[in-house]
C-alpha cells in the first residue's frame, strides 16, 4: 500500500523537504500490516503539513502552512507529482485542506487566523476560483462591547447532556463531584459564565479553525480550536452560509471530527483530552437543531500539559482512536447504543514521540511521529478494538499527515 506523508520543511523547523511517500507492506497490498518503508519525496513544497485527494481525479491538495496557501499537485507517475496551477493564499498558517465529495470545491482550514476559506475547483481538479472568506467566528465566551457584561453562548440541554455523560462515565463513586440533576444545569451555567467574565481581563482569545469536514446533506462543519466552536454551514457554489453554531466549554479546544454512520459528529478536544458527540434533534418545531449529546475523557493516563491531536474511527465504526501528544498514547474509545454514547477503554503507547497524526487502515493503525522523524504500524486487535505493540517502523523526515492513495 502507498500512502503520502505531509511534513514540515525548515521554514516551519523541520526536516522534510516535501510530500513525502510511504510504502506499507507491497505496493499494492490492500493491507498496510507489512514492512514499512519511505521511498522519499514525490513533490517539492514548503511545509505541506496537510494533504488531502481528490475524490475522483489524480489530484491532491497540500496545505503549505508555513506560507498561508494551499497547493495542488497532479499526479504524473506512480512516485510523482507536478504542480497544477499556482499556490492559492488561504490565510495564517493553513493548517488543513478538505475536498468536497464532488470535486467541485475545497476547503482550507487556517489556524493563525481562524480563516474558513473556500476554493472552487473546474473539471480537471485544478483552482477555478478566487479565495472566498467564510464568515469570521465570535467568542462566544465573550461579551462586544455593544451588548453588555460578558455571557457564555451554552444551551443549558448541551450543558446538562454533557454533565450526564461525564457522570456516567465517572462511575457512582464520582458522579457526585460533577454538578448534574434538577436545577444544577442553571447552576453550572452561571458558574460558566462567571469564570468566563473573570477570565476575560486576562485571557486574549483568539479565533484558530483547525478542520472542516463535508456532512452528508449539503452541510459542512468547521471546528475553531482557539474560540471553541463547532460551527456547522450549508455549502453553496458561492461559499458558505452559516446554519449554526455549537459551543462546547470554554478552553477545551476542538480540533478535529470524525462522522459516524449514525449520524453523530464526534469531536476531539485538544486542550481538555475529550470526546464530544454532537447529533441533531430532529423533534423541535423549528427544524433540527445540534446539540452536545455525550462527552468522555480520553482516560485516566492523560497528563497535565498534554495535547490530542487526531481522531480517527474503526472501519466498524465501533471504536475511535485519539493521539495524545506528550505522554505520546493512544486513546481508544468505544461508541455504544446507537451512537449517542462513548466510553474510555484503553491508553496505550503510541511507539512514537509526538503522535501528530495516525491512520486506521483495516487491522492497523499507523502513527506518524512528528518529533521522532518516523512512522510506526501497531496491529488492532479486531476482536477489543485495542492497538497492540509497534509492529514495523520507518524513518520519515518531520511527518505531520497520512493520505492512503487510491
Amino acid at each position: 500500500m502507498r500512502l503520502l506523508t505531509g511534513g514540515y520543511t525548515a521554514d516551519m523547523e523541520g526536516s522534510a523537504t516535501g510530500i513525502g511517500m510511504l510504502q506499507a507492506g507491497a505496493p499494492d497490498d490492500v493491507l498496510a500490516g507489512g514492512p514499512l518503508g519511505f521511498a522519499g519525496q514525490v513533490a517539492a513544497a514548503d511545509s505541506p503539513s496537510w494533504v488531502a485527494q481528490h475524490p475522483t481525479r489524480d489530484v491532491v491538495y497540500a496545505a503549505l502552512e508555513g506560507v498561508g496557501a494551499v497547493q495542488a499537485f497532479q499526479r504524473t507517475g506512480e512516485a510523482s507529482f507536478v504542480p497544477l496551477g499556482e499556490p492559492v493564499a488561504a490565510g495564517g498558517l493553513a493548517c488543513h485542506v478538505a475536498v468536497a465529495p464532488d470535486g467541485s470545491a475545497l476547503l482550507v482550514a487556517c489556524w493563525g487566523d481562524g480563516r474558513v476559506v473556500r476554493v472552487g475547483l473546474d473539471a480537471a481538479g485544478a483552482p477555478s476560483s478566487p479565495p472566498l472568506i467564510a464568515p469570521a467566528a465570535h467568542d462566544p465566551y465573550t461579551a462586544r462591547a455593544e451588548s453588555g457584561p460578558a455571557s457564555p453562548v451554552v444551551d443549558a440541554g448541551d450543558v446538562a447532556a454533557a454533565a450526564r455523560a461525564l457522570r456516567e462515565v465517572a462511575g457512582t463513586e464520582y458522579a457526585h463531584l460533577i454538578p448534574g440533576g434538577v436545577g444544577q444545569e442553571e447552576a453550572l451555567l452561571e458558574l460558566s459564565a462567571a469564570r468566563a467574565e473573570s477570565e476575560l481581563e486576562t485571557v486574549a482569545r483568539v479565533s484558530r479553525a483547525h478542520q472542516s469536514r463535508f456532512l452528508p446533506g449539503g452541510l459542512v462543519a468547521t471546528t475553531d480550536m482557539g474560540l471553541d466552536l463547532v460551527r456547522l454551514w450549508h455549502a453553496q457554489g458561492d461559499g458558505l452560509r452559516p446554519a449554526q453554531t455549537v459551543v462546547l466549554p470554554r478552553g477545551s479546544g476542538p480540533r478535529h471530527m470524525v462522522w459516524h454512520p449514525s449520524g453523530h459528529l464526534y469531536v476531539v478536544t485538544e486542550l481538555s483530552h475529550e470526546v464530544f458527540a454532537i447529533a441533531p434533534d430532529t423533534t423541535t418545531s423549528a427544524g433540527p437543531v445540534w446539540r452536545i449529546v455525550a462527552a468522555s475523557p480520553l482516560g485516566m493516563g492523560v497528563l497535565p500539559g498534554d495535547t490530542a491531536a487526531e481522531l480517527a474511527m474503526s472501519r466498524d465504526g465501533e471504536h475511535l482512536y485519539a493521539g495524545v501528544r506528550g505522554s505520546d498514547t493512544i486513546a481508544v474509545l468505544r461508541v455504544r447504543g446507537a451512537g449517542a454514547a462513548l466510553e474510555s477503554i484503553a491508553l496505550v503507547e503510541a511507539g512514537v514521540d509526538w503522535p501528530r497524526h495516525h491512520v486506521v487502515l483495516r487491522d492497523t493503525l499507523l502513527v506518524a511521529g512528528q518529533l521522532s522523524d518516523e512512522v510506526a504500524s501497531l496491529t488492532l486487535d479486531e476482536r477489543t478494538g485495542v492497538p497492540g505493540r509497534v509492529r514495523h517502523r520507518a524513518a520519515v523526515p518531520s511527518p505531520t499527515c497520512l493520505l492512503p492513495l487510491r
